[in-house]
């Protein structure tokens, strides 16, 4: 299996390096051509208005919604939640207006109110899982169709509407791999 790392900006190579424990081809996309040859894609975390500006910049915009709308697995993480979120609170930025929630940027605060916690999910068992939020978003709310996976104090930290899965924390930046595994369809 090849996935693909959306790689213009942010935890590139912490996702590359996850992908790649977890038994998977790691690839770095950043053109339509490169995406094309991917199998699953990770958009993961930084800044999503320059992450947002670069896909439309790179012309990966409809390439994106195709490859999603194929089926293909597409994971966002922190940032890149926001990229694939259908609606934000108090921002009109570019996103790929694919998975029904509604996320706040920068909800827990700025950069120094980041924080490290425990994360209850019932699909990756015990122990919890290590969530590392960096001027992490909040998911306000989620469709019918989405399936919350992970939880923060009764918040939905993760979560999967079919084929797209989404995270506001970094699970690319700890040692535990059940997060990706999972989005991978892969088991231990």
């Amino acid at each position: 299996m090849r996935v693909g790392i959306l790689s213009y900006q942010g935890d590139v190579k912490e996702h590359l390096l996850a992908v790649e424990r977890c038994g998977a081809q790691a690839w770095p996309v950043k053109y339509a051509e490169q995406l094309g040859a991917c199998d699953a894609l990770i958009i993961p975390g930084g800044e999503s208005t320059t992450i947002g500006k670069l896909i439309v910049r790179f012309g990966l915009v409809e390439p994106l919604r195709e490859f999603a709308a194929a089926g293909k697995p597409v994971f966002g993480t922190c940032a890149g939640l926001i990229l694939l979120a259908k609606n934000l609170v108090g921002s009109d930025q570019f996103r790929l207006n694919l998975m029904d929630i509604v996320v706040e940027r920068n909800a827990y605060g700025r950069q120094t109110e980041s924080f490290e916690a425990p994360l209850e999910s019932s699909v990756l068992g015990a122990p919890p899982l290590h969530g590392v939020f960096i001027r992490a978003p909040k998911i306000k709310s989620i469709g019918k169709a989405v399936e919350p996976l992970a939880y923060y104090q009764g918040q939905v930290v993760f979560c999967r509407q079919g084929n797209l899965f989404a995270a506001t924390f970094h699970p690319e930046l700890t040692a535990d791999d059940r997060v990706h595994r999972y989005f991978l369809g892969l088991r231990k």
